[in-house]
């Protein structure tokens, strides 16, 4: 457990124990998250790369994705299909 002030201008300085553990550098985001009568505190990078990855989940499989060859393979068809419709005749 970590105790902190919080100053006049409502600021409070997150321990070191803490930012090491949530990975958190100077300039970073932090998000707070409200459940119920407790808030989260999280980074904001960390939880961003989070959603991304749920929203992702499952998409490699139904893609047929196995390793990083075939993310080379179907970034370089993308490209290429995009490419075709910005060529000038």
């Amino acid at each position: 457990m970590e105790l902190a002030k919080v100053t006049s201008k409502g600021q409070v300085t997150i321990p070191i124990a803490i930012r090491n553990m949530l990975g958190i550098r100077e300039g970073d985001k932090i998000l707070f998250i409200e459940d119920g009568e407790k808030v989260i505190l999280m980074n904001a990078s960390t939880h961003a790369l989070q959603k991304a990855q749920e929203a992702f989940k499952g998409v490699a499989k139904e893609l047929n994705i196995q390793n990083e060859q075939d993310v080379v393979k179907l970034v370089k068809e993308i490209r290429t299909e995009r490419g075709s419709q910005y060529k000038c005749e």
